[in-house]
């Protein structure tokens, strides 16, 4: 599905809905920023950004709806993807990554553009365009098609490994998106963000070789969990794509905003993703189909086969309107909440978001894990945590240097 301010680097919106963290003034307009955290989340430089701007109500409304949506939005991809539909004989399970993301994307981008002109009107200025220029078509084509890739491989990957190991691996985005940044931009990182990586690594690979034997998913074409766990690592590399180049855009187009991103990145996937529903009848009956690992027998596309999967079993369609409908309405409070607080607030709700997720994965779907399995947990979520309090003091320092350096100047 993963995972931004005004002006700068930004997460995907795909895989992780909120991992975007972007954030305007008062008015709706965009803020200055720096660096990004190596989990994807930006800092602020000013230090009125440290400044919360709404109340007690506000706040509980705004992390209330975060946790409300994501959780919602979790619990409904693991129930989509993951539970067997029909008679115990003939049962079947819902494999639409497209058909899933294209109502998904859809709705997200309807949800921004009235958030967009909302936005707009309350400021009193006019909307921002969604594609500002000609020259910006091309990045964001490459968000847009990265991202529509990245899902489907999480999606099949799920064939193979449990859902508490997708959400933990998906948590290492921080991995591609860093080896992206110092392979291709020569970017250098402080030697605390490369103990983070490793952390974070070394907690999956701990959770991953110490899953218990009869709690391993295996694939219908007796595939396993190590098969599983390289498709995640495509999903994530795909991630990577999507974030390196959402950097270059908002680095390149300012003031391009989370805002505009967040309608022309699910505009423009809409559209591809519709297209490939449409073509997918025509590409079956060819080589291309037959190399895609397409399903030749049923002889149509993706969009028929998915359409009759929700005429027998009709309340997946409503799971499947929810999981979107969450999703959006995630991004929405997103947006809310960093118009009115900190940045910082959205790293703390995130990483605890993330750990409520597995606690009611495990609770709601059964699974069991063991204790070397919640030490990698605690591994991978401490890392993350152990740089959000690093960046906080960084961020700290920096304000108060400034601050002095304000008063002298006076």
């Amino acid at each position: 599905m993963a995972r931004t301010k005004s002006a700068t680097p930004r997460r995907n919106f795909s895989s992780d809905k909120d991992d975007l963290a972007t954030k305007g003034d008062a008015n709706g307009q965009s803020r200055k920023q720096d660096d990004k955290l190596a989990n994807g989340y930006v800092k602020t430089e000013s230090p009125a950004d440290a400044v919360s701007h709404g109340g007690f109500t506000e706040l509980v409304i705004c992390v209330g709806g975060i946790y409300a949506s994501f959780l919602s939005w979790a619990f409904l991809q693991e129930r989509i993807t993951t539970t067997s539909y029909g008679p115990s004989g003939s049962s079947e399970k819902f494999t639409y990554a497209i058909f899933l993301n294209t109502i998904q994307s859809s709705l997200a981008a309807l949800a921004g553009y009235i958030y967009l002109r909302v936005s707009a009107s309350r400021s009193g200025k006019p909307a921002p365009p969604i594609f500002p220029s000609q020259s910006i078509l091309y990045p964001l084509t490459l968000v847009a098609i990265t991202s529509s890739l990245a899902s489907p491989f999480g999606y099949a990957s799920l064939k193979h490994v449990d859902y508490i190991t997708f959400i933990l691996a998906k948590s290492c985005k921080l991995l591609p998106v860093m080896a992206l940044h110092v392979s291709i931009f020569r970017k250098k990182y402080p030697f605390y963000k490369y103990a983070v990586v490793a952390l974070v690594t070394a907690g999956v690979a701990v959770f991953t070789l110490h899953q218990p034997t009869s709690s391993k998913k295996k694939g219908r074409e007796g595939g396993s969990s190590a098969w599983g766990l390289f498709l995640l690592s495509i999903n994530l590399l795909f991630d990577g794509l999507t974030n390196s180049t959402q950097d270059y855009v908002f680095g390149t187009f300012r003031p391009f905003t989370g805002q505009q991103m967040m309608v022309a990145q699910n505009l423009m996937s809409t559209a591809l993703t519709v297209g490939w529903l449409f073509a997918s009848p025509y590409l079956g009956s060819t080589g291309i189909g037959s190399w895609l690992g397409m399903d030749l027998q049923a002889g149509n596309g993706e969009f028929s086969q998915a359409w009759a999967f929700l005429q027998r079993h009709p309340t997946v369609a409503w799971d499947v309107l929810g999981f979107a409908a969450c999703g959006a309405f995630g991004q929405l409070f997103i947006f809310y909440t960093l118009s009115k607080f900190s940045s910082l607030l959205l790293v703390t709700v995130t990483v605890t978001r993330k750990m409520m997720t597995m606690i009611l994965s495990v609770v709601s779907f059964g699974h069991r894990l063991s204790g070397m399995q919640w030490l990698g947990v605690a591994l991978v979520f401490g890392g993350i945590g152990a740089e959000g309090v690093i960046q906080r003091r960084e961020k700290a320092a920096k304000d108060r240097a400034k601050i002095e350096a304000a008063k002298k100047r006076s």
